[in-house]
């Protein structure tokens, strides 16, 4: 998404960009799942979120309202 990370051991560095590029991403829990859709939604382009198992056992529709606060989301089973 632009950011530039460096990881060491268990520490990541992490330098924003001045903006965020939508991307492919995973979400690997529910942390991480909602952070990359808050991501997405402050990104230029589109942004696709793989782990949406994660989201739908922390948050209730979630995609509604997003949607209802204006958001363009949509929710593909592909």
């Amino acid at each position: 998404m632009g950011a530039n990370i460096t990881v060491r051991g268990r520490t990541a560095l992490v330098r924003g960009a001045h903006s965020l590029q939508g991307a492919s991403v995973t979400g690997t829990d529910l942390r991480a799942a909602a952070a990359l859709v808050i991501a997405g939604l402050g990104a230029a382009g589109e942004t696709i979120l793989d782990g949406l198992e994660y989201l739908d056992r922390g948050y209730d529709r979630m995609v509604e309202k997003l949607v209802c606060c204006a958001a363009h989301v949509r929710r593909s089973e592909s």
